[in-house]
């Protein structure tokens, strides 16, 4: 499939029909074993549902076209696939470099789950190519980035970051869950890893947990897989089977997420109430440049700063309706959550702590009058309560 254009992948990679039947969408194979044929004879390679299943291999086959990948691994969560690949190509004494603004569990992960374990990670801001060259030490393995990041919308350039970490010796790992391969290909930018929390934009409707990991070249497939299989947190037939059928409309619902986005952000730019909008498809975002020359889109995902602080930014969060409050990202239903106490708890009091006064939206695919109004309705809300 690698000749087709996104949205004819998305589809058709790794979805044949079912050669008995006919059917068009394949079976999900809801079997934790296989029948073997004889000790050892593995019917195409089958042999216990952690090992391997069809309808999870198709979903691989499925990533891994979309990225441009060699190979894919399904997971059972985004952080069980972030997991899998560090203790896979980490030891003891090991270095990472991370952004200094990520989603809060990869920041858990590293700091106090790998670092007993001997891995180091230091947080750097990234988009400063003197900082992150002086950061870099001997023993840096990873150089992992978030772009857009989470939540503050930050924007690195992957190709320039790649080099530098090349030249040191260090690999590039980007979780590509904000932009989703719709909109951005890190692997095409020389990147060597993608990681996804799939349950966001891949999935897109809230009904499944998922993660995965993308393979630029075959060095440490091996490492990784061994990781899923002895460790076990793989997706389970049904999951992966609602993730694959998320994928088949991905090019369509990234192109609505970006432009209701689009649209939100730049109504919040014109309200005083705002006193700073996050959002690269803005031209005042400073990372406007670099996200119009790797992504082919803004995404559907934007922070707002409320002008009158943190009071206002929690009450705007619990104000909106269609907006609902909630955790996650990336389903066609719009979200609204305040990240210093809910996806970014776990980093407050640290150097990667959220602003209190932040909001973070997940802009859905409803009617964008619709969106606009529950905003402005929640803003009048607001305005009500402080004046009372």
């Amino acid at each position: 499939m690698s000749d087709h254009a996104f949205a004819t992948r998305a589809i058709h990679a790794g979805q044949a029909a079912d050669p008995t039947t006919g059917a068009i969408i394949p079976p999900i194979y809801q079997s934790s074993t296989h029948v073997q044929d004889g000790i050892g004879g593995f019917r195409e390679g089958y042999e216990y549902n952690r090992a391997g299943n069809p309808t999870r291999s198709s979903l691989e086959t499925q990533l891994a076209a979309l990225e441009g990948g060699v190979r894919a691994l399904s997971f059972a969560s985004g952080l069980a696939a972030e997991d899998a690949l560090l203790r896979g190509i980490l030891k003891p004494g090991d270095h990472v470099l991370l952004g200094n603004d990520v989603y809060g569990g990869t920041y858990r992960l590293l700091t106090r789950v790998l670092a007993p374990w001997g891995v180091e990670t230091t947080t750097v801001e990234l988009s400063d190519v003197d900082l992150l060259r002086a950061a870099i030490r001997p023993e840096t393995k990873i150089v992992w980035l978030e772009t857009p990041s989470n939540p503050l919308l930050k924007i690195v350039d992957i190709a320039v970051i790649t080099e530098l970490a090349h030249a040191a010796g260090a690999i590039v790992v980007v979780d590509n869950t904000f932009a989703s391969p719709a909109l951005q290909q890190p692997l095409a930018l020389g990147a060597d890893l993608v990681v996804h929390s799939t349950t966001k934009y891949l999935g897109g409707h809230s009904d499944v947990l998922g993660g995965a990991v993308v393979f630029g070249d075959d060095r440490y497939v091996e490492q990784v897989k061994f990781q899923q299989f002895a460790v076990g947190a793989v997706s389970a037939p049904m999951d992966a089977w609602l993730t694959t059928r998320g994928i088949k409309t991905l090019a369509l619902r990234m192109r609505q997420h970006s432009e209701n986005a689009q649209a939100i952000a730049e109504w919040a730019a014109a309200r005083p109430e705002f006193s700073q909008v996050y959002f690269p498809g803005l031209a005042s975002h400073p990372g406007h440049e670099i996200a119009a020359a790797q992504m082919s889109g803004f995404g559907g995902m934007l922070s707002f700063g409320l002008a009158a602080g943190t009071d206002a930014a929690r009450a705007f969060a619990e104000s909106t309706s269609v907006f609902q409050l909630a955790e996650s990202l990336g389903g066609v239903e719009s979200l609204i959550g305040y990240p210093s106490d809910m996806t970014h708890a776990s980093v407050r009091g640290t150097e990667l702590a959220v602003p209190e006064n932040v909001v973070r939206l997940s802009v859905g695919i409803e009617d964008l009058g619709d969106l606009i109004a529950d905003l402005d309705e929640a803003l009048a809300r607001v305005r009500r309560v402080r004046e009372q």
